[in-house]
């Protein structure tokens, strides 16, 4: 089995690809306007990454006009999922259980979202 490739993306970059995965395709001009705060950057910035973004083989683009037309080239939950991997392997050691436990002492969990988390709990096991 080979091993998945591990998506790295930073915030500028997980935003780009939401707006994407969001709407299917986009202009570099369609993505600047989508993402909050990205008026401070400009168009040409936005291109230069998407362009960047399309090396690492995240995006592809197809010519429509003068206008390149970008697409996600990698699906979200295989990006959500290399992430969360990682994050897991790296600053938990591999260990769910210790990431869990992290995430409800440091985090406000609702009533309800315990009983969900218990839900897919109890789904997981009865898959086992």
């Amino acid at each position: 089995m080979t091993a998945s490739r591990i998506h790295r993306l930073g915030d500028l970059q997980l935003h780009i690809m939401q707006v994407l995965w969001d709407r299917g395709e986009a202009t570099v001009g369609d993505v600047h306007a989508a993402l909050p705060g990205t008026r401070a950057l400009a168009y040409t910035t936005m291109a230069t990454m998407l362009r960047k973004m399309e090396a690492r083989g995240l995006v592809k683009h197809r010519l429509e006009g003068r206008s390149f037309v970008y697409r996600a080239a990698v699906a979200a939950d295989v990006v959500s999922r290399g992430m969360a991997d990682h994050l897991v392997d790296r600053l938990f050691e591999g260990s769910l259980a210790d990431m869990v436990n992290h995430l409800l002492k440091t985090r406000e969990v609702s009533r309800e979202e315990l009983v969900r988390l218990e839900r897919l709990i109890a789904e997981r096991k009865q898959r086992l």
